[in-house]
């Protein structure tokens, strides 16, 4: 059978959202890989997410993320999830 495939969102946000939408995906739980990109498409950063990965293991992500998001006025945010199994 085919392997598990994923899906791909994209969400536009400014600066002032990027860390509270990040927080947010992360908590959904079903996300595999957050990709932030600056309004130009370049990547600034990826961040794999694996199950499991709470609190003290994130800090320093939501840190760097934090970081970028007073660097940045525009950014899209690319987000690949775990297709549901059928």
């Amino acid at each position: 059978m085919a392997e598990s495939q994923q899906q791909r969102e994209e969400f536009r946000v400014t600066g002032e959202q990027l860390l509270a939408k990040v927080k947010e995906l992360i908590n959904e739980g079903n996300v595999r890989r957050v990709i932030i990109k600056n309004k130009d498409g370049k990547t600034l950063v990826e961040l794999p997410l694996t199950i499991g990965v709470v609190g003290a293991v994130l800090a320093p992500t939501l840190a760097a993320v934090g970081a970028i998001a007073a660097l940045v006025t525009d950014c899209s945010i690319i987000v690949e999830r775990d297709a549901p199994g059928e």
